[in-house]
Parts: C-alpha cells; structure tokens; sequence
C-alpha cells in the first residue's frame, strides 16, 4: 500500500489485559492528537477490552 499524503497515519492498537498488538487502524493527526483507546473484541482473552494506540 503506498503512503498517503495528509494528516492520515497508520497506527496500532495494542490490548490493555494481554498486551498483544490486535488490530491496526488509520487516524487524522490533526483531527486527534491524543492517543486512541477503544474497546474491542481480544482473541487471546476472548472477551471485549481495552486497546490503545502504541508508538511505533
């Protein structure tokens, strides 16, 4: 895939319980300069948790 031009990223999102990298996202930097946390479904835990946005 090849890299977009704007304020769009890839990132990561990383399980709170486990601390697996689950899932990977894009986010607009501009619109969200925070860190993302959302809670999504974990495989290894098999149940909804928390996941946040690691540095690469």
């Amino acid at each position: 895939m090849a890299k977009k031009k704007g304020a769009t990223e890839m990132i990561t999102l990383q399980c709170e319980t486990c601390k697996r990298r689950n899932y990977t996202t894009m986010k607009n930097k501009r619109n969200n300069p925070d860190r993302l946390e959302r809670t999504k479904y974990c495989r290894f835990d098999r149940k909804h948790t928390l996941h946040r946005e690691i540095k690469h």
